[in-house]
């Protein structure tokens, strides 16, 4: 395996921390200012990060998640997508590398019709509009998607969709005008051909969006809402691939988009790590610095070792999806989801640690990296579902001596 980041990545990496160093973080507070002003309970959009969209474009930092639209491998843009995780609330969007975009505009690339495209996609890879991913459902184990119960009937020319969506990422911004939305449309047929996802427009009648759902008591800017589907009714031809494809839509996006989450928890905690360094650095207690207590030299200690680490498997699997696609890195693909959203929390609770009352107030920023970092054991996916995957594959493995 080499790692070494291409010319063309060498000279992206470098431009975007610029970015980062000269307009991003400066920002941030302008951000978070404008949003406390107007209540966390607004959703709308502070003026800042039309700012900074335009400027990234100018810098030739736009749709870099992407092959075809950037020229970086999976395995360069996971460097970009770490940096990105220093500053997770900013950063992402105002390069349009954002969840659920990336995910959703992967997925119209793959299977969208010229028309769909032409509608949806293209508006999204202009950053004019922003999209949701209706999967998880409230009165369901969505860790297990062939429970999912939102039904979609073929009717005429029409699909009818009726359902519950919770904790859809994005829809409590007014940019956010299409859904995917993923349910069954053959109840009765084989497990995994069950499912399809198919395209419902925001204003689309009977579509309600019930509720924005905090975390931990965070309104982020885009929110996390409940959907309720009443007879919604949309053209059959918003059907994504065709009936029964919604398994096989589902893998093909959430492999990619994996090693984005994933680089970006390794970004942040990056960014945990070097506040509790700076932190041990300024203080002192019993009569020495911080960074010269034993104790909290181990705690420094162990965040670079586990960083690395899980910055190693992480692009090792970017690497495997590059070479055999999504499919030959399911079990590192697996892997990678549990590891580095633990390590991220280890190291932003260390952190906190390191800040006494500060950590948890919103003076720094690792209470809320925290709350973030905590939902990436559960999106995509919950700890479980993935540790099962990789027993399954471990225990099913070729072995050279058993004995």
């Amino acid at each position: 395996m080499d790692f070494a980041l291409s010319d063309r990545a060498e000279d992206v990496t470098g431009r975007m921390w610029d970015f980062m160093r000269e307009r991003v973080f400066p920002a941030e507070a302008t951000y978070h200012a404008w949003r406390r002003e107007r209540g966390h309970d607004d959703h709308g959009l502070p003026p800042v990060i039309e700012e900074l969209k335009a400027e990234a474009r100018s810098r030739g930092l736009w749709n870099l998640f992407h092959h075809e639209l950037a020229g970086l491998s999976n395995l360069e843009y996971a460097s970009v997508a770490e940096i990105t995780g220093w500053s997770p609330v900013i950063a992402p969007e105002v390069i349009n590398c954002g969840a659920p975009d990336t995910g959703n505009m992967e997925t119209l690339m793959l299977f969208g019709t010229p028309e769909q495209k032409q509608q949806w996609l293209e508006p999204l890879l202009a950053g004019e509009i922003r999209s949701g991913f209706a999967m998880t459902e409230p009165d369901v184990a969505s860790s297990d998607a062939r429970n999912i119960s939102t039904s979609i009937v073929r009717d005429g020319d029409d699909y009818v969709i009726n359902g519950r969506k919770w904790w859809i990422t994005g829809s409590a911004d007014e940019r956010c005008a299409i859904f995917i939305v993923m349910g069954k449309t053959d109840p009765d047929g084989p497990p995994h051909r069950q499912q399809s996802m198919i395209l419902v427009p925001r204003d689309t009648p009977g579509l309600e969006i019930v509720r924005h759902l905090p975390v931990f008591g965070y309104q982020d800017q885009h929110g996390h809402s409940e959907l309720r589907f009443t007879d919604v009714r949309v053209p059959a031809r918003n059907m994504l691939a065709g009936e029964g494809d919604g398994f096989m839509i589902a893998q093909a996006r959430l492999g990619p988009g994996r090693i984005h989450h994933c680089m970006r928890a390794i970004g942040m905690a990056e960014r945990a790590l070097a506040l509790m360094v700076k932190r041990t650095q300024e203080r002192v207690a019993f009569g020495r610095p911080l960074a010269e207590q034993g104790t909290v030299r181990e705690q420094i200690a162990l965040s670079r070792i586990e960083i690395d680490q899980a910055r190693l498997l992480v692009l090792k699997t970017a690497d495997l999806i590059d070479r055999y696609g999504a499919k030959g890195a399911r079990t590192e693909i697996a892997a990678i989801k549990v590891a580095a959203p633990k390590v991220c929390l280890d190291v932003i609770d260390r952190a906190i640690q390191v800040h006494g009352g500060a950590g948890v107030s919103d003076d720094t920023p690792l209470a809320e990296f925290w709350a973030h970092a905590r939902t990436l054991r559960i999106v995509d996916g919950p700890d479980a579902v993935h540790i099962r995957s990789v027993a399954k594959e471990e225990l099913a493995r070729e072995r050279p001596y058993a004995g």
